[in-house]
């Protein structure tokens, strides 16, 4: 076997180093998608990824990095322009340049990230968003809802402890309104925003329903409107409020939403299909308080307009009564009159009717009088016949004549023994004839 010349490990690399380094000497812009971002001691490493557009199947890998000489500029810039930090499933555009390292392998060194093209793919995919909602019938839902008049009951939801919420609640507090307040906290930056929300919405759903079907009390639902706020927090932590999933669960929910999460830029997708968009908590505060001074004032003017119509309505009752006072006497004499003449009238009838009933009546008297003496006799005669039938049926079933023609009666123990196989050995019988009787033992 002849002799092979090989190389160390260390030595292709070199090469393969030499060869990269030698023909990939310029910078590229490309366009790729985040699989994964993750920073360590200044430096972010990421990797890109390449997917076939109808199958979603990756179809190019690769390693990227950037140095945290670079990272520390463009970190601040690119999320001041998209309002968002480099996640995972972001469309970046990045400028890179080849790097083989020995011991490392290769990867590319990100030296720049173009925020407008990501700024295009997140307008594009909230645009997408908002034309799902669209189709689906439900984008407009919540502004088909109303704030109720008195909507003072409030379900806030925001991060426990925020300073945002402690401001909203004290506004209310101070506003001299009797509003409630009750807490159901979510995470309200960072990837979690989504679920946490959708959580929270759900728990206020399930108080809702319960209040709802309770046979206890009269139903009635524990809140007035939803209030979802953020105090602070990074601009660009706002990605999780441009979602399908929760502008779904916002546009759908059967309460008033009003969202103050504290942003300047373009309205996210959760402020598009909310029943009212402010700023931050203190400007949903100042809506609320606003809403319920408007109540008051209609409430104040409903409550004048009220006394101005019983006013109105009085002096025109006492204007008709003075009216009808003076009436009253000709009215009431000639009430009288024709009362009285009605009585009478009615008197006249009553009497007649009497008089015809009382004949009438004597009338049927003397005709059943009549008719009472013949038919008494009658029914005697008919009764007569009757008795005289039964004394001859009972004389002729007298035994005796039955004795008198020869017959005899046997008799056991008192009663008449009708056939033979009434009787068995050792009876004593009776045996009755017209003149005396016999006693026997039957053998």
């Amino acid at each position: 076997m002849p002799t092979m010349h090989s190389l160390t490990l260390f030595e292709l690399n070199s090469l393969v180093r030499q060869v990269i380094d030698s023909t990939l000497t310029g910078e590229y812009w490309v366009e790729a998608e985040l699989a994964e971002v993750r920073e360590s001691r200044g430096h972010c490493y990421m990797e890109l990824v390449q997917k076939e557009e109808h199958t979603n199947t990756p179809i190019a890998r690769a390693q990227a990095k950037c140095w945290r000489s670079s990272w520390a500029l463009i970190q601040p810039h690119f999320e001041h322009v998209t309002g968002q930090p480099l996640h995972a499933g972001m469309k970046v555009m990045l400028k890179v340049h080849a790097q083989f390292h020995e011991a490392f392998g290769f990867s590319w060194i990100v030296t720049d990230i173009d925020p407008t093209f990501t700024l295009g793919d997140l307008a594009r995919r909230r645009q997408e968003i908002i034309r799902q909602l669209k189709e689906e019938g439900v984008f407009d839902l919540q502004r088909e809802l109303q704030l109720p008049l008195f909507c003072l009951r409030i379900a806030v939801i925001s991060s426990e402890g925020a300073a945002g919420y402690g401001d909203f609640c004290q506004q209310l507090a101070e506003s001299g309104f009797a509003f409630s307040t009750q807490l159901f906290p979510a995470v309200m930056q960072g990837e979690q925003v989504e679920q946490s929300i959708i959580e929270a919405l759900n728990s206020i759903y399930s108080a809702t329903g319960t209040a709802l079907t309770s046979e206890d009390t009269e139903p009635t639902a524990p809140f007035d409107c939803v209030v979802i706020i953020r105090g602070g927090g990074a601009t660009a932590d706002m990605s999780g409020f441009d979602t399908l999933a929760l502008a779904e669960n916002v546009a759908q929910f059967p309460l008033p939403i009003i969202t103050g999460i504290g942003h300047d830029r373009d309205e996210c997708v959760l402020d598009m299909v909310s029943h009212q968009r402010v700023k931050t908590p203190t400007a949903a505060a100042a809506l609320l308080v606003d809403h319920a001074q408007q109540v008051l004032l209609r409430i104040d003017h409903a409550e004048q307009r009220i006394a101005f119509l019983a006013q109105q309505q009085l002096a025109t009752l006492s204007t008709r009564l003075l009216a009808l006072q003076g009436r009253i006497p000709a009215l009431v004499s000639l009430a009288r009159t024709r009362h009285e003449a009605r009585i009478a009238q009615l008197q006249q009838r009553l009497a007649g009717a009497a008089t015809r009933q009382t004949d009438k009546g004597q009338s049927q008297i003397d005709l059943l009088s009549a008719q009472l003496a013949p038919l008494t006799a009658r029914i005697l005669e008919k009764q007569r016949h009757q008795l005289e039938m039964l004394q001859q049926r009972a004389t002729s079933l007298d035994p005796s004549l039955l004795l008198k023609r020869g017959y005899s009666i046997t008799t056991l123990n008192g009663k008449t023994v009708r056939k033979a196989t009434a009787l068995k050995p050792g009876d004593e019988i009776v045996t009755t004839f017209e003149k005396g009787n016999v006693k026997s033992i039957v053998k």
